[in-house]
């Protein structure tokens, strides 16, 4: 049954955080009945590989748009991502965006995996987008390798969008030049948005492109407070703690935020006794004092509160510059008040 109304320019992801990959079926259904207009994807090496997962979405849903964001270029031969996505492009008749990212550089060298670069992704945007145009590319020699001959199908003229997940400039201006879409992180402030918007399009610019082509896609953490406020905590403070726990460096400097807080934040004993993500992890006490450790200013860019508020902030989003906005931590269900406002108010 197609939704009563469509909305193009909200995303949500699939298996929010974690959770069992069975239950991608209902949300992918749920999600489209809603008129939400992308599902996303990201991947961890567990139980959300990202290629079974995108076909999961793409054979249970009609309308729905399916992207990764993301997957990384290093861990498949660019054969077999180029083709998984032509096969996935067919299979959900175009609505398949292949989303691809840097990762976290520790995780990859404890796992014997080279670093992501800015060159890599920029020579893999490249190759990608020839292979699926059909050409024969004799000894590629590039920043992703050396290849004697790649080619997927002589006849292929597939139009498959690229996502990009970008944090920095130098990652930011990638995604206006050569992608088609630009995920950005959760927990950017107003100013950071606005000028991660303003990297991007101007770099699309810079390049020759429509700067209008190229969608940056707001990532604004949705919890209302219809849900339990332990559940609210973990999908808040509690996500917000993870990322400072894996690059909080980064975020701090991206935001412009005290690093003095940071560093209490990872001296602290409660913070440090945590075998793990804290998301995951800590007790719903640990995380209540956790709470203590983060500045009210550091978690103000998420939609909080009644259905109204949230929509109130989600509409903000636009107003800062972003083309998309991705309700980012809730599933359908979590979703669904919210997403009623926003039918009534638009």
């Amino acid at each position: 049954m197609s939704p009563a109304r469509t909305f193009d320019e909200l995303g949500y992801y699939l298996l929010a955080g974690a959770g069992d990959p069975r239950t991608l079926v209902e949300e992918a259904r749920h999600g489209e009945a809603l008129g939400l207009g992308t599902a996303f994807i990201s991947e961890r090496w567990n139980v959300k590989e990202a290629s079974s997962l995108v076909g999961a979405a793409c054979a249970v849903t009609e309308r729905l748009r399916i992207a990764t964001a993301a997957t990384n270029h290093n861990t498949r031969h660019p054969l077999i991502t180029g083709a998984w996505a032509a096969t996935m492009h067919r299979l959900s008749g175009g609505r398949f965006t292949l989303g691809i990212g840097r990762g976290i550089a520790a995780v990859y060298s404890a796992f014997g995996v080279p670093a992501v670069t800015t060159a890599q992704m920029e020579d893999f945007a490249g190759v990608m987008r020839r292979l699926w145009q059909g050409e024969v590319i004799v000894n590629h020699t590039g920043p992703i390798g050396d290849y004697p001959v790649l080619v997927l199908d002589p006849e292929f003229r597939e139009d498959i969008r690229l996502a990009l997940v970008a944090f920095g400039p130098r990652t930011l201006a990638l995604g206006g030049r050569a992608f088609d879409d630009v995920v950005l992180h959760t927990f950017f402030t107003p100013e950071t948005l606005r000028r991660s918007v303003r990297i991007v399009k101007e770099a699309a610019e810079r390049a020759g492109r429509n700067p209008d082509d190229v969608r940056v896609w707001s990532c604004l953490a949705t919890v209302g407070d219809h849900l339990p406020e332990e559940l609210r905590l973990r999908k808040t403070v509690a996500r917000l703690a993870t990322y400072l726990q894996g690059y909080g460096d980064l975020m701090v400097r991206t935001n412009d935020w005290d690093p003095a807080v940071l560093a209490r934040f990872r001296q602290d004993p409660v913070v440090t006794s945590v075998p793990g993500g804290i998301d995951h992890k800590a007790t719903p006490d640990q995380i209540e004092h956790i709470a203590g450790l983060i500045p009210d200013e550091w978690l103000e860019p998420a939609a909080t509160g009644s259905p109204a508020q949230c929509v109130a902030r989600i509409r903000q989003e636009f107003e800062y510059g972003a083309d998309r906005v991705i309700l980012h931590g809730a599933t359908p269900a979590e979703l669904e008040p919210i997403l009623a406002e926003y039918g009534t108010t638009s």
